[in-house]
């Protein structure tokens, strides 16, 4: 294990805000987002994929008098909040797609008083019709030995959410691991050392990586090339195309408990029972299946119509938080594929003053979260590149290239025009092709661009763009007087995303885009 100034991706302090929105905002610790309560309202710390759970939660205030105020933020963030007494006043309730997690966290575990499932939905593989017919695949009699040979066999590949960044990654990993170790009961250290070489080689399969679903989703349409997509299953049932297979060997299934927190009063925790009543009632129930394409938890209640009824083996969660943030190390720094990315940095004359020491802050603590084998790239512009720099976390030596990168970063200085079209075009070459890595561009400017080639300029120069390179994303982030239409623009045209730092950090924003590298 690494030490702790080392330790980037710890379970402990995973920073999970994967909304199933166009664009992030980045604010943040969600504690901050919570108004004052009110009579009849329940503030409700959420699992972000329960953002398409509103028509429900509709009708549970026609049922019930009570409105449900919800906050969408990751599963482990969540957690982390809860450990820190984060929730403490500002929230009445947590929900979230599992508490498997939680309940590793003493510091967390404490803070709830009540847990009750509402609904689940196991993680399944989803396939394009071609790849299963061509794969000669039989949905319900497919085993992960079996994804995993035809991964090795180079017949398929496919998208995962970051299990750092989304529960429904991390379950996955969870459900891969435990079945390739061949492990009888929850993983173990032993378990996860024994399923690593195997691990690696499933791995390379992965064509996709994301912070939350939705784009997720958007990205696997868009790219037309990556053969399938594991997930919850609710997810894959949403994305037309598909095919849906719950390997037969077992998974791990979320059941989005929701939970009572021990700070809250009597009447509180009384309004959260009768919620919670009511989206176990029958109609409810019928509602929640038939909407989300998750399962009722209720007996009398059929799954809607389409989701496979065949048993399957559960697979456990690991039994200590030892061996869960060993598996996911392991999975950050050895067996997926690295990153490569292009900081395109703003510093304009504009950047001057607060504006700069803010970039250069959110660059050095980004550095405690780069991943060894990791590629960075620091472009900073003004009326042009001024400089290029790239530097690898060599697993040898991590340090030394983490140290350039601060060093780099402390160099910056605010002069210059803001040509951000041209400054663009000069990162996707130097990007080119080849390398077999996850990449990805990011742009920060404060401002409109005003040298070098315009938006239609850019346009051009992106459709004549073919093969790796068009593939190549840029994430955008809003800071100071920048332009949100020329920022969401861009990330529409090349498949990234939005990310907002005006409302909250820069370092969080930068935090919240690395779920998608």
């Amino acid at each position: 294990m690494r030490d702790a100034p080392r330790r980037r991706r710890s379970l402990l302090a995973l920073t999970a805000l994967a909304l199933l929105l166009t664009a992030c905002s980045a604010k943040g610790d969600p504690a901050d987002d919570p108004a004052a309560p009110e009579p009849g309202t329940l503030r409700i710390l959420a699992s972000s994929e329960l953002s398409d759970m509103a028509p429900v939660l509709e009708q549970v205030r026609k049922d019930t008098g009570v409105t449900v105020r919800p906050t969408y933020t990751g599963t482990l963030d969540a957690v982390n909040l809860l450990a820190k007494g984060g929730t403490d006043g500002r929230y009445d309730a947590v929900w979230l797609s599992s508490d498997d997690y939680l309940r590793l966290r003493p510091d967390a575990a404490k803070k709830i008083v009540s847990e009750t499932p509402i609904m689940s939905s196991p993680v399944a593989l989803g396939v394009r019709s071609a790849a299963l017919d061509a794969l000669g695949w039989k949905a319900g009699q497919v085993t992960w030995a079996q994804v995993e040979q035809a991964v090795q066999d180079g017949r398929l590949t496919y998208g995962m959410t970051d299990p750092a960044r989304s529960n429904s990654g991390f379950a996955t990993l969870i459900s891969v691991a435990s079945a390739l170790s061949g492990a009888q009961s929850a993983l173990t250290d032993a378990d996860v050392a024994k399923a690593t070489p195997r691990l690696k080689e499933f791995f390379k399969g992965q064509q996709l990586t994301s912070g939350s679903s939705g784009w997720l989703a958007s990205a696997y349409t868009r790219r037309g090339d990556v053969d399938a997509l594991l997930n919850y299953e609710s997810v894959l049932k949403g994305i037309p195309g598909l095919t849906v297979i719950r390997p037969t060997d077992g998974v791990v299934t979320a059941d989005y408990p929701l939970s009572s927190l021990a700070a809250t009063d009597a009447a509180t925790r009384a309004d959260v029972k009768r919620v919670t009543d009511a989206l176990r009632t029958e109609a409810v129930q019928r509602l929640i299946t038939a909407r989300t394409h998750r399962r009722p938890v209720v007996a009398s209640v059929p799954p809607a119509a389409g989701l496979d009824t065949a048993r399957r083996r559960e697979l456990p969660f690991p039994g200590t938080r030892s061996v869960a943030d060993r598996l996911l190390d392991a999975y950050e720094n050895k067996l997926r594929r690295p990153s490569r990315t292009v900081y395109v940095l703003d510093t304009s004359g504009s950047m001057q003053g607060d504006r700069l020491s803010r970039l250069k802050k959110a660059l050095t603590d980004l550095t405690g979260d780069f991943r060894d084998r990791e590629e960075v790239t620091l472009m900073p512009f003004g009326s042009d590149v001024k400089s290029v720099a790239t530097h690898v976390v060599s697993p040898a030596d991590p340090q030394t290239g983490l140290a350039a990168i601060r060093t780099d970063s402390g160099k910056l200085r605010a002069e210059g025009g803001t040509a951000v079209y041209t400054s663009l075009e000069k990162a996707y070459g130097h990007l080119g092709a080849g390398r077999d890595a996850f990449t990805s561009i990011v742009l920060m400017t404060d401002g409109e661009n005003t040298e070098g080639d315009d938006a239609g300029d850019f346009d051009a120069f992106y459709r004549g763009l073919t093969g790796e390179r068009r593939d190549i994303p840029v994430f955008t982030v809003l800071f100071g007087d920048s332009d949100r239409s020329e920022l969401r623009h861009i990330a529409e045209l090349t498949g990234g995303r939005l990310f907002d730092a005006r409302t909250g950090s820069l370092d969080g924003a930068f935090e919240e885009i690395r779920g998608y590298q």
